[in-house]
């Protein structure tokens, strides 16, 4: 069977592309695939993930990234012009390719890529939820292309073969679409052969340092801890991105200096949370948060605000791990101090927080995507 997946890039150590990364790798060990990854803002660099060398890896050169410091209406017509030659490089791809199922991660060949006639079966694997584009809050013109990509959405999933969302939530928020099926992602079983130490003083956040993922809510619920907690426990921030000066300002005017530190992504994440005590998860929004999982299945309770969309799915208050009002800080950090201050609570919410291999193991969900491919086919 050939698959194609179409991502903007794998150079990040982001959860969508570790997530594709354990699909590949799982596809090679069965056989009987012919696998490529697709992308458009690859632009040379190395992918951050070791992919199995039998991956075939193509950059279409579009670089969409490259306008993001333009003004609003420069990247606007920016985007339409390569949108447009995007649209031309991946035809001439999938004709000449011929694949069985080409699945979209929903980067920009969405709007346009049901309707080039290769003969494949087109998915849409969404890794966020329906109303991401409008967490942001933007105003202007910005805005404005927000809330009408959100209404375009709506009619551009209805003409995949297949539509896939990561949790229950948020198919609830599409409606009855005949094409729609949740698929979640994987909690790999390698990650349950670690068990997080009941005496650490650690707590760790792990994802991209941006405005999706929240650790300015983080720090800010950081600082209103007690000050015999903040000198006992520690908390380490996994990641990189566009905010990094911003957030060690804020831990800075915070005088969080001595409890508080950011370190770069590492692709031995395990290893982070097997030192760790709990998972604190501050995000605005997520699709299917894989943090959360490979961490509870590290023997990680978690610490989360009600984002939309995952945490209602995953975790069960009080068995595994702990959910407070989303934005609410000193919900947060009353929950992060029941935690820190109850070593029993810690040992006994982790225990149950490691099944997260039985409903999330990658058997059961690698078995729906073969299915799914299955169906398509036949």
């Amino acid at each position: 069977m050939k698959v194609i997946y179409c991502i903007a890039s794998v150079y990040n150590p982001g959860g969508m592309e570790r997530v594709l990364l354990n699909k590949l790798r799982w596809f090679t060990c069965q056989g009987g695939y012919d696998l490529t990854i697709v992308t458009t803002d690859q632009n040379g660099r190395p992918p951050f993930y070791d992919f199995p060398k039998e991956v075939r890896m193509i950059d279409l050169g579009i670089n969409y990234s490259a306008d993001n410091a333009r003004s609003p209406l420069v990247k606007i017509g920016y985007y339409f012009w390569k949108r447009w030659r995007h649209r031309h490089r991946l035809s001439d791809l999938l004709k000449r390719e011929k694949a069985d199922i080409v699945v979209s991660l929903y980067p920009s060949e969405s709007s346009f890529i049901p309707k080039i006639k290769d003969g494949s079966k087109k998915i849409l694997e969404l890794h966020y939820n329906k109303y991401f584009r409008l967490q942001y809050n933007r105003s202007g013109l910005l805005g404005l292309a927000d809330r009408f990509r959100t209404r375009q959405d709506e009619r551009i999933v209805r003409q995949f073969d297949r539509f896939i969302v990561l949790t229950h939530e948020d198919a609830g928020y599409w409606g009855r679409l005949p094409n729609l099926t949740v698929i979640p992602n994987a909690a790999l079983q390698e990650n349950s052969t670690f068990a997080a130490p009941r005496s650490s003083h650690r707590i760790i956040a792990v994802g991209r340092l941006d405005y999706q993922k929240g650790f300015d809510r983080l720090i800010n619920a950081w600082a209103v801890l007690p000050k015999v907690l903040q000198e006992k426990w520690h908390l380490d921030i996994f990641g990189q991105g566009e905010w990094l000066e911003m957030l060690h300002q804020q831990i800075a005017h915070l005088d969080l200096g001595e409890s508080v530190q950011i370190h770069p992504p590492t692709p031995r994440i395990s290893d982070e949370y097997a030192a760790s005590a709990f998972l604190v998860m501050s995000s605005h929004y997520e699709g299917f948060p894989m943090v959360m999982i490979e961490a509870m299945s590290c023997g990680l309770p978690v610490v989360s605000f009600d984002y939309p969309c995952g945490p209602r799915d995953i975790i069960q208050h009080g068995v595994n791990g702990l959910i407070v009002p989303d934005g609410d800080i000193r919900a947060l950090s009353g929950a992060m101090e029941q935690l820190m201050s109850d070593e029993e609570m810690r040992a006994h919410l982790g225990a149950a927080a490691r099944k997260v291999t039985e409903t999330y193991s990658e058997e059961n969900v690698m078995k729906q995507w073969k299915t799914c491919f299955r169906q398509l086919l036949s």
